[in-house]
């Protein structure tokens, strides 16, 4: 007998139901208990137990021992988490041109900036912060942006493709399309 006890094939809702306070103590208290190193954050560790619990369903069904359950698959995320906060690296281009090669080049540069920033500006809801941040001189990797907008780090990369889509089509609505050259059909 188990602490947590799942009918043979509950549905997915009932289980997230069943489990949901426990999955969030969990994560919470390995996130506490890892502070010292390399920080994990309990809203991440969440996600990646409901992930792991999703791809887990239709294939062998809620597990057996759902609490050892839960608390085998946080403690692996979390080692997951420090071991690629271990090895992660900022990004910086080494290959860019240096924008002061120039005065041509240096005033292009700043105006293709400047250009930028004003349509980051105008995006709507929290695009605006989280394209700030990750425009940011000093290139804060995904961990320092997420404490700062206070968000899970999981949830950057999906809201920052929609921002940049949103980007995408402000900018393109903004730059006039070429000429046809040739023939014209």
């Amino acid at each position: 007998m188990t602490l947590i006890d799942l009918p043979a094939a509950p549905p997915p809702e009932a289980v997230v139901r069943t489990l949901y306070p426990l999955v969030r103590a969990e994560a919470w208290a390995e996130a506490a208990a890892s502070a010292t190193g390399a920080a994990v954050d309990s809203a991440d560790l969440e996600q990646a137990v409901w992930l792991r619990l999703l791809e887990r369903l239709p294939r062998h069904g809620p597990p057996g021992d759902a609490a050892r359950w839960v608390r085998d698959t946080v403690r692996g995320e979390a080692r997951r988490a420090r071991r690629t906060a271990r090895h992660e690296r900022p990004y910086r281009d080494e290959t860019a041109p240096d924008p002061a090669d120039g005065p041509e080049r240096a005033f292009a540069g700043a105006d293709e900036r400047r250009v930028l920033r004003a349509a980051v500006d105008r995006l709507p809801g929290r695009c605006t912060r989280l394209l700030s941040a990750m425009l940011a001189p000093n290139d804060p990797t995904y961990r320092e942006i997420a404490g700062e907008l206070g968000m899970s780090q999981g949830s950057l990369g999906p809201i920052r493709s929609r921002c940049l889509g949103c980007l995408r089509r402000m900018l393109a609505a903004e730059v006039v399309a070429p000429e046809l050259r040739g023939k014209e059909r």
